[in-house]
């Protein structure tokens, strides 16, 4: 799951996450899930009376897909903050690429940190939302 932590630094890019393209099926599914079942992302007759032209992504989807960038380089348990700022809508047939990149190590509470700036960027390369996580990467003894 993660490499050696010890050797990260500013600059280290996590390995991308490419998502399948975004449909009706994972939006409902999400819904769900997470219980946002807000008509704007599952009901197209919605959607459009509010003036869009359909259905799209929740935020919190993309967030979730960049949690699992995060939690594929490092055990969950090291992550110690993790944010995000929506910056445009991710629509049905957007292919979601999730990316991440070390801009610091700090020391937090004791702890050896890394800042990871964290984006979601479609195929025609439009960012959807970006943010920022801070990782343990030497944990505090004692």
């Amino acid at each position: 799951m993660s490499h050696s932590l010890q050797h990260v630094k500013v600059g280290d890019r996590l390995p991308p996450l490419t998502l399948a393209a975004v449909d009706r099926t994972t939006l409902a599914r999400f819904g769900c899930a997470s219980g946002d079942l807000n008509p704007i992302h599952i009901d197209v007759d919605f959607a459009r009376k509010a003036g869009m032209p359909d259905v799209f992504a929740h935020g919190m989807l993309s967030m979730a897909w960049l949690g699992r960038l995060l939690t594929q380089w490092v055990p969950q348990s090291r992550l110690r903050s993790f944010g995000v700022r929506f910056q445009g809508i991710t629509h049905l047939g957007h292919v979601i690429t999730c990316k991440g990149q070390v801009t610091e190590i700090v020391e937090v509470n004791g702890e050896r940190c890394a800042r990871v700036e964290v984006a979601t960027v479609n195929q025609y390369g439009q960012v959807k939302i970006v943010g920022d996580a801070l990782i343990a990467i030497a944990i505090a003894i004692g």
